[in-house]
């Protein structure tokens, strides 16, 4: 992947983060950062209160170095480039390459960035980000690394194009469970994007990335399929089946939903029967009702039918 996503690698997908936008992530981190030193110190002045003022110099020095330069560093190099301010603006710092940063490019960005954001007050950051194409400052150019916009709008979201209709299918039994989602991002922005390219590039780009996705998928690339007609029939492929997983589990949840409707509507319906259906085992006026078996209780109130029925003279034959 370091290899496909270089320079023209931010245009297929990632944009460039702006100025007003980095400007706003900043002040989030320095008011957090801000805050956190002040506790700092009102907990090392309490604890330090003893100590001379020599001593007081280095915990203070030591307290700066650590919450407003140590800080920032370790919470980039542990999100991979995501602060609280560059989370909330929807900003993520990465490489050159379009990878995710590591620890030496948070220690030069954030080494940097004291003189060009603190000790300058953000002046040098901003006539650099100014006056670079794509918004760096000068942290970002000795790192090697860029401020990309990771939410676009969705308005803007451009549709994976189909692939040919003879490809459709065709790699149903791949097994795609070892391609991880960088690869599917990078195949899906080089698919909605690859008419924009330069034509020898956008073939080299598609065969780099068609050779990455047959070694995750354990499958050469068949022989006469470009590697552009590939990458979009399986992606396709993938797609149908997200469709058809989402699908099933709508269709278990109805099922699931219905069955119980019916188990209820019928526990109510046998209640009912037992309390007034003929042949529920219910005996009214002291003799069964529909020959149903049960107790047989006298009606409440009806005093006729505590009467033996009168005589009518005809007896039952022998």
């Amino acid at each position: 992947m370091n290899e496909l996503v270089t320079g023209d690698a931010v245009v297929l997908g990632l944009r460039p983060a702006k100025l007003p936008s980095r400007a706003l992530a900043l002040a989030i981190d320095l008011a957090v950062v801000g805050a956190a030193f002040v506790l700092v110190s009102i907990g090392l002045a309490i604890a330090t209160a003893s100590l001379d003022d020599a001593a007081l110099a280095a915990v203070s020095v030591a307290a700066f170095l650590l919450v407003l330069v140590g800080g920032p560093i370790a919470v980039e190099t542990l999100s991979h480039g995501r602060s609280l301010g560059k989370l909330a603006c929807g900003l993520r710092v990465v490489r050159d390459d379009g990878g995710p940063i590591r620890f030496r490019h948070a220690l030069v960005r954030g080494a940097i960035g004291v003189v060009e954001i603190l000790m300058t007050f953000g002046v040098v950051a901003c006539s650099a980000s100014l006056v670079s194409a794509r918004g760096r400052r000068l942290g970002d150019v000795f790192a090697g690394t860029l401020v990309v916009r990771e939410r676009m709008p969705a308005g803007r979201a451009a549709a994976v194009p189909p692939p040919p209709p003879w490809l459709v299918g065709r790699f149903a039994g791949l097994d795609l469970s070892a391609v991880p989602e960088s690869l599917w991002l990078a195949v899906r922005q080089y698919l909605t994007r690859m008419h924009q390219l330069d034509a020898q590039v956008g073939w080299s780009m598609a065969e780099r990335l068609a050779g990455e996705l047959a070694e995750r998928t354990g499958v050469p690339v068949p022989e006469g399929v470009p590697a552009g007609a590939y990458l979009a029939a399986v992606v396709n492929e993938r797609q149908a089946r997200d469709a058809r997983r989402v699908f099933a589990a709508a269709q278990d949840s109805a099922a699931r939903d219905g069955h119980g409707d019916r188990d209820g509507r019928d526990g109510r319906g046998g209640s009912a029967g037992q309390a007034g259906r003929p042949g529920g085992g219910v005996v009214v006026g002291g003799a069964p009702v529909g020959g149903g078996a049960g107790v047989a209780v006298p009606a409440v109130g009806d005093e006729e039918s505590r009467v033996p029925p009168a005589a009518t003279g005809f007896a039952p034959p022998a």
